[in-house]
């Protein structure tokens, strides 16, 4: 008797590969998810495998299209697809990734069932949302002392401003009374880390605006729909549903995709995005660096370590 030929499962926290792919068609073929890339100057087509059980966000961008059979192959592989703009984020302001979860009803409760025992109380998720601020610190911190793109760009986090800066955060996160009290405390970190990071990398003036054209504006957006994507995937696999945040506003439907993105945000996305600006690198360069710092820091793994530790911090007593 045979054996079965379906491919070991890696777990979506180990998993290295974040695709992003235009101008191309997704197919089956010979029972494996391809996708077809025409070489305009040669009039020649080929074909590209996709890593399935390695893979765990597919963003399908301009020009693509993608078929049932790939689709299903996809869900079955637990890969998370979106269909998304130029370079991985939207084409308009005001528009979203749009993500196609596979289903299953298979899929694990036993994680959304602890996070809903504590979200109806509100002290129990002002604890959530300080833990996961505490987590973001902590990261930011080992990613900065051992990522030596950000090093060689003469940012350092044993620097004053960002000692500083990292000990007002963790001071008002621990006398926080509040949501709006920890959304405060966290806009002036985020404030002083830019403040710093610009002053660093010698990028000028600088104003944060996603509708920007400035390549460290683009580079900043771009990055933080990547962490999206992850964050997305993570809380799929653990099967807790995108709304129900604990720091951002409850009445959005993505609230908590934002709320563990920004676990990673500050640590990979922010320096990243500024050294490249400064170095001048194309969008498609950017995107790679970014998604190779994403792998070496294991920042998928982090955010699954992040949302296992709020339930573990915040429990219901027995």
């Amino acid at each position: 008797m045979l054996e079965s030929q379906k491919p070991k499962e890696i777990l979506h926290s180990k998993r290295a590969n974040l695709e992003y792919l235009e101008h191309c068609r997704v197919l089956v073929k010979n029972g494996r998810v391809v996708y077809l890339q025409s070489e305009p100057d040669r009039r020649i087509s080929q074909y590209w495998n996709i890593p399935l059980a390695n893979t765990t966000v597919l963003l399908l961008g301009i020009g693509t299209s993608i078929t049932q059979g790939a689709v299903r192959m996809l869900c079955e592989a637990g890969v998370m697809l979106g269909f998304c703009g130029n370079g991985g984020t939207p084409l308009y302001a005001g528009s979203e990734v749009e993500w196609f979860s596979p289903q299953s009803e298979y899929r694990p409760t036993e994680y959304v069932q602890a996070w809903m025992r504590f979200w109806f109380d509100d002290d129990k998720r002002l604890a959530a949302a300080k833990y996961l601020q505490r987590i973001r610190l902590e990261y930011l911190e080992r990613c900065w002392a051992r990522d030596e793109h950000i090093r060689r760009a003469s940012i350092f986090v044993d620097d004053r401003p960002v000692e500083s800066a990292l000990a007002t955060a963790r001071r008002e996160i621990e006398n926080a009374d509040s949501t709006e009290r920890l959304l405060f405390g966290e806009a002036r970190l985020t404030k002083s880390l830019y403040k710093y990071v610009v002053r660093a990398t010698k990028w000028g003036e600088f104003v944060r605006d996603p509708k920007a054209v400035d390549s460290a504006n683009q580079f900043l957006t771009q990055g933080n729909y990547l962490a999206y994507g992850q964050a997305a995937t993570c809380l799929w696999c653990l099967g807790i549903p995108h709304g129900f945040a604990v720091m951002h506003g409850k009445t959005r439907r993505g609230a908590l995709i934002f709320d563990i993105a920004d676990v990673v945000k500050d640590a990979t996305v922010l320096p990243l995005a500024f050294t490249a600006a400064v170095q001048g690198l194309t969008s498609r360069e950017f995107r790679e660096s970014i998604i190779d710092a994403f792998t070496e820091h294991q920042t998928l793994e982090k955010m699954f370590v992040a949302v296992k530790g709020v339930i573990a911090e915040v429990k219901m007593p027995q």
